[in-house]
């Protein structure tokens, strides 16, 4: 793997003043560790910086780290851990490891996928990516920039799994069994057909015979109502006007 030249300075501050006043003049604070050494507090500018994580290994990328106002001058090293702003996005804060070339380290490495699944093609599965990235152990020389996935020959209801993959020079530290990518064969919604409903009556048929016709009862009922209160009524007046008295 090819290193990457990165100038650093010692910063004498620490705390979030510290941090603070480097970002506002375009520096983003760091820290430098190493096995059985003192942690070494240091700022980069972030110019120059970002370029170097925006390589093919990314945050992989071995660094020849020199290092101004330091007693150890240059050293390799590579990044362990970066801090991002949660609004802007930008990188506030980073960590760096110091390596040995011809001692193994462990890091973690992206998995990319190529190809697409004849069971996502031709039978409209789906493709569902599981394991972004595995973990390995190899000298920092060995360590890949990626690992690739073909799943052109995967068919729905299959799957791939970390012992599948072949990766050259390094130790998989993974879960062997954890699932990388799989194919979900597409689900089918039932439709269910739902029984006619019967009517109550069918239409043009005529009531049961004793049944009143529809619309006519209530009607009826109110108008026969109506007339017996007619007729009483009409009694007591043909009573007070019905015989007179005689002379």
């Amino acid at each position: 793997m090819a290193t990457i030249g990165l100038k650093a300075k010692t910063r004498e501050g620490v705390g979030k003043e510290s941090a603070k006043k480097a970002r506002q003049v375009g520096l983003i604070p760091g820290v430098l560790y190493g096995e059985g050494e003192k942690p070494l507090p240091l700022v980069v500018n972030s110019k120059e910086f970002y370029p170097v994580i925006r390589t093919k290994a990314r945050e992989n990328v071995i660094i020849d780290l020199a290092i101004e106002g330091a007693d150890r001058g240059e050293c390799k090293a590579i990044i362990r851990e970066l801090q991002y702003h949660p609004v802007r996005r930008d990188i506030i804060h980073v960590d760096f490891q110091h390596i040995s070339m011809t001692k193994e380290i462990v890091v973690k490495v992206p998995i990319v996928v190529l190809g697409e699944a004849v069971g996502v093609k031709s039978h409209g599965g789906i493709l569902e990516h599981l394991l972004r990235e595995v973990e390995v152990q190899c000298l920092p020389a060995a360590i890949p920039d990626r690992v690739t996935v073909d799943v052109s020959e995967l068919d729905s209801g299959d799957s791939l799994q970390v012992k599948h993959l072949t990766i050259e020079g390094v130790k998989l530290l993974t879960d062997p069994d954890s699932s990388v990518v799989t194919i979900v064969a597409p689900t089918v919604e039932e439709v269910k057909v739902e029984a006619p409903v019967e009517a109550a009556a069918a239409e043009g048929e005529a009531p049961a015979e004793g049944a009143p016709a529809e619309g006519t009862g209530e009607g009826e009922a109110k108008s026969e109502k109506k007339d017996e209160k007619a007729k009483k009524d009409e009694k007591p007046e043909r009573e007070k006007g019905g015989r007179r008295p005689e002379k």
